[in-house]
């Protein structure tokens, strides 16, 4: 099932019946956009009936929007993108649909781009029959490039992508650690029977296993495990601040960072940040939020003032209200475990670290 639509999808149709077709998808996902020749125009303004070629008018649409739907032959389509194309992670997702609407074809970006999710939905209200290629869908096998993207779960080292990817699909002995993040990213389904899992890292030395997958939040140093694995950082540390209302950008920048690196973590697998719900404006912490695109969550003093925290501090009760700042907003936040007790760096910069607690159920 598609989680996500493309921000900007087009339908593309160069004939009368690709026109209808068209406007099918258009009464199901009237988010889309409808481009087709204006020598087809009649008086509904539902498209944007274009004049030049559809060479150009394509070419336009596949470099400014996130997917493509051109119902006319695949291999014009090809011929038209071809000139165009850049890697998996920036070309926009393709399908094509025949003028019967009788196949869906997931023709580019089926992972990453979500052609092949999109691909299946738009069969589903056409009648039409879904035409998935990619190995892993295939195979109904771990797809290595998608793994956790649900949950917010990034890669750190897309290099290792393609060589896992055809590990996983070549049936080779492949481990799994997990130490962070959602447990139900395979929605309790069994896992592929050359997958196993290990509750150790170091486990992925072993010759045994030809690749794996890490999840975690802490920072990978084994050159062996780094060399076979592709690691994904999830969404699973907040940060609280004590803070002052003219602490600097760059003040945020330097703790916030000394702390992830002293105590061994990624700076990738911070959800949110979180602290006190001040009536002045936080300039600084404002631009940190906005520059690595990490939420504030901001509690009232009375919500901070009932957690139980290990470092209280009467001046900060003085001055805030509350015993504690960082570590309380921190783990009301997480609701879970507080890894890094609080940090000071002076003058006016406090900060804590807590592990958000996943459910060990699977969905």
């Amino acid at each position: 099932m598609l989680s996500k639509m493309p921000s900007r999808t087009a339908v593309v149709a160069i004939t009368k019946h690709g026109i209808e077709i068209a406007r099918i998808i258009k009464s199901k996902m009237p988010e889309v956009e409808l481009h087709a020749p204006a020598k087809h125009s009649d008086s509904n303004q539902d498209f944007r009936w274009f004049t030049d070629p559809t060479t150009a008018a394509l070419t336009e649409l596949f470099k400014t929007c996130d997917a493509l739907i051109c119902i006319f032959s695949l291999g014009a389509v090809i011929r038209i993108i071809a000139p165009h194309l850049t890697d998996k992670k920036n070309d926009p997702a393709v399908i094509v649909i025949d003028d019967k609407a009788n196949y869906v074809i997931s023709a580019l970006s089926g992972h990453l781009g979500g052609a092949n999710a999109l691909a299946r939905l738009v069969a589903s209200f056409l009648g039409a029959e879904p035409v998935i290629t990619t190995a892993a869908d295939v195979n109904e096998t771990i797809a290595v490039d998608l793994l956790g993207r649900e949950f917010g779960w990034t890669i750190e080292n897309f290099e290792n992508v393609t060589k896992v990817s055809a590990m996983m699909v070549n049936e080779e002995k492949i481990a799994v650690y997990q130490e962070a993040g959602e447990k139900n990213w395979w929605s309790g389904r069994p896992l592929p029977k050359n997958v196993t899992i290990v509750d150790i890292l170091e486990k992925i030395e072993s010759p045994e296993f030809k690749a794996a997958l890490v999840i975690s939040d802490r920072q990978i140093t084994n050159p062996v495990v780094l060399e076979k694995s592709v690691i994904y950082r999830p969404k699973s540390l907040v940060v609280g601040l004590g803070l002052h209302w003219d602490t600097s950008a760059e003040t945020f920048e330097f703790g916030i960072k000394t702390v992830i690196n002293d105590y061994g973590l990624s700076f990738q697998s911070i959800r949110n940040i979180s602290t006190i719900n001040r009536e002045a404006r936080v300039a600084g912490l404002q631009e940190f939020s906005e520059k690595y695109n990490i939420p504030v969550i901001k509690y009232d003093k009375s919500e901070l003032a009932t957690v139980p925290v290990p470092n209280p501090s009467d001046t900060v009760q003085k001055f805030e209200g509350t015993p504690s700042v960082a570590e309380a907003s921190s783990l009301l936040s997480s609701k879970g475990l507080l890894i890094v007790p609080k940090q000071k760096f002076p003058p006016n910069l406090t900060v804590a670290v807590s592990r958000i607690q996943f459910s060990e159920q699977h969905s």
